[in-house]
């Protein structure tokens, strides 16, 4: 889905969740967060949910709520986007723990009765590096990262928070690397 289809995929799941009596808050990142925020232009298969927010608190989005996941099947169905299109699957990352201070970086999207929560963007690039580390220089998560344009000094800080979910000496060696692909030499990280 491109950033219209996605749009018309949130709204009209705000929709029909309004017309339920239903309520949620989601945040999303990845490339439709991206795409959302406009900070990228190419096309996503899917929305990827990393919390549900619940009493102003974020909780883990896995499995999503059963009228949640009935209602984004149903709207998947009519706009041909699939069953699954509102991914939970990042929401690991939560338990890992968000980059700090992320609940103050999101910008917050209403489609009705569905409130979206999207990663900023010095969150992006953090899960964007971390992706593309496991992933490769030629991953979309790469092309992203070059697409955001990230200082030296955000790719650090994405790097320090990405090693410490995962410290093994050979993502650290994969760190380096990608950061000097991105133009930033250091190993402090």
């Amino acid at each position: 889905m491109d950033q219209d289809q996605a749009h018309r995929a949130l709204s009209t799941l705000g929709d029909v969740l309004g017309a339920r009596g239903l309520r949620y808050e989601v945040v999303v990142i990845g490339g439709s967060g991206l795409l959302l925020l406009g900070l990228v232009v190419r096309p996503t298969a899917d929305v990827d949910v990393v919390a549900l927010v619940q009493g102003g608190e974020y909780v883990l989005a896995k499995p999503l709520p059963t009228p949640l996941k009935k209602a984004q099947a149903e709207v998947g169905a009519a706009l041909g986007l699939g069953d699954n299109w509102l991914n939970p699957g990042p929401t690991d990352l939560l338990e890992f723990g968000l980059p700090e201070g992320f609940g103050g970086r999101v910008e917050r999207l209403e489609f009705g009765s569905l409130t979206v929560h999207l990663a900023g963007r010095f969150d992006q690039i953090c899960f964007k590096l971390y992706a593309a580390v496991d992933q490769g220089s030629r991953s979309k998560h790469f092309t992203d990262l070059r697409q955001l344009d990230a200082t030296p000094d955000e790719l650090v800080g994405a790097a320090q928070w990405a090693r410490r979910h995962d410290p093994s000496e050979g993502f650290r060696s994969g760190l380096v690397e990608a950061l000097r692909l991105l133009g930033v030499e250091s190993d402090d990280v």
